[in-house]
């Protein structure tokens, strides 16, 4: 083969592969890209429900920006209906230091239900989670999308072994899990 044809050959597969890459997602990287998660309770909100400040388990206070695309899971009609202590699952992304909500499900009787089991299997390609019940009895949950790919990651080794807390809201005639979390052992 001619010098041209090789450096031909070399340029486009360079191309070719540096197109491939681009089309790849990349993984979220924990306070720097994607959707990360944080639970909390609500501490305060302020001018109208464009940010809230939320109080982690830990004790720290994270400030998030929300904005019109914001999603809630709950009765509330607006963020500012979030009173203070409510319990809330914070999905978020993270642009220039400033955290934005991208969705908040608040937990419990008004918002997301929990549901804890043993993992028994999950399929991120169907969107699925199975897990068996303390008294026996098998339950599989539709994931959303944002949980079937950003969610629990270290759950995927768990199957048959781990524990979960799965938070569901009850759809279509199904129950659809927006977050889950092992339940570690201390």
């Amino acid at each position: 083969m001619s010098r041209s044809v090789l450096l031909l050959f070399a340029t486009a597969t360079l191309i070719l592969t540096a197109a491939h890459v681009r089309t790849q997602e990349r993984p979220p990287i924990p306070n720097v890209t994607g959707t990360l998660v944080l639970e909390g309770t609500v501490d305060q909100t302020y001018a109208g429900g464009s940010t809230m400040l939320i109080k982690a388990s830990n004790g720290l206070r994270h400030l998030f920006h929300v904005t019109k695309k914001t999603a809630l899971h709950g009765d509330e009609a607006s963020f500012d209906e979030l009173a203070p202590g409510s319990r809330v699952i914070v999905h978020y992304a993270v642009d220039a230091g400033e955290k934005t909500a991208v969705e908040v499900d608040r937990v419990g009787e008004r918002g997301v239900r929990e549901i804890e089991g043993l993992v028994t299997g999950i399929d991120r390609t169907a969107r699925q989670l199975s897990i068996q019940l303390a008294d026996g009895s098998h339950e599989t949950l539709r994931l959303t999308e944002r949980a079937a790919r950003h969610v629990g990651k270290a759950v995927d080794r768990l199957a048959g072994s781990g524990r979960v807390i799965v938070y569901y809201t009850e759809e279509d005639g199904g129950r659809i899990a927006h977050y889950f979390k092992e339940v570690r052992k201390d």
